[in-house]
């Protein structure tokens, strides 16, 4: 197994399309396999335009998502998708659930791991994903938790982009050229029929965050010309030899 992996936690079967979808493919180009776990599929809440179909049915639903996110995946050339199937409006997570996150965490052994903003008051499933993931993260790394497998070392843990920024205290401080994957996100963006209303919006995100790039790059001093581009929140200190 490579030791160049990483570990999306998506609260919905959508959210690690639009927020990071183009991280997903640039790694798996440069060698990574990058999981995404799927706490729900987003059936109740995410999901609108199925329920709008005549004889809809909340198996219908999460069949549909799940799909819709499989396919996604493809596009992306995730290495592996999982679908814990928690229900979603509210997600909650028990102490098997998360213990079967933990079991993934250490299985993958993430050199990163991607989530939610912390706080989002239009969505309370995004931030209690991300304090979720950051919870059987320390876990992960509990000696106590389970001896004799392998504890997990520290991953860094990265927040993508919430939908209303300004609303979720969220601070991009790294910002990840996606223009060689661009075609293949906005595959992805395509799977997520039942989310139609989102592809516009999310293809203007990718386009403002690339003039962020190419501004904090070097600007027309000599920035890095980049079309596209995603932006995320670190939580723990980075350590470099360089700046």
């Amino acid at each position: 197994m490579t030791d160049k992996t990483a570990l999306v936690v998506s609260a919905h079967s959508a959210d690690f399309v639009w927020r990071c979808g183009g991280a997903i493919a640039l790694h798996q180009k440069l060698g990574f396999q990058v999981t995404v776990v799927c706490l729900s599929y987003g059936e109740r809440g995410e999901s609108a335009k199925l329920w709008k179909q005549e004889g809809m049915t909340l198996d219908k639903v999460k069949a549909a998502r799940r799909k819709e996110a499989e396919n996604a995946a493809k596009a992306l050339n995730a290495h592996d998708i999982q679908f814990f199937d928690l229900g979603d409006y509210p997600l909650e997570m028990d102490r098997e659930a998360k213990y079967r996150l933990v079991d993934v965490i250490r299985k993958v052994r993430p050199s990163f791991m991607l989530s939610h903003s912390f706080d989002d008051p239009y969505n309370t499933d995004h931030p209690y994903a991300s304090k979720m993931a950051l919870e059987c993260r320390m876990i992960a790394q509990a000696w106590g938790h389970n001896p004799g497998e392998k504890v997990l070392g520290a991953p860094q843990l990265y927040l993508f982009e919430p939908h209303q920024t300004e609303q979720c205290g969220w601070k991009p401080d790294t910002i990840l050229d996606i223009t060689e994957v661009w075609d293949q996100k906005r595959a992805a963006i395509e799977c997520m029929e039942g989310q139609q209303h989102l592809w516009h919006y999310y293809g203007n995100v990718a386009e403002n965050r690339g003039n962020q790039f190419r501004r904090n790059s070097g600007g027309q001093g000599g920035g890095r010309e980049a079309k596209q581009a995603e932006a995320f929140q670190s939580i723990f200190p980075r350590t470099v030899d360089v700046l």
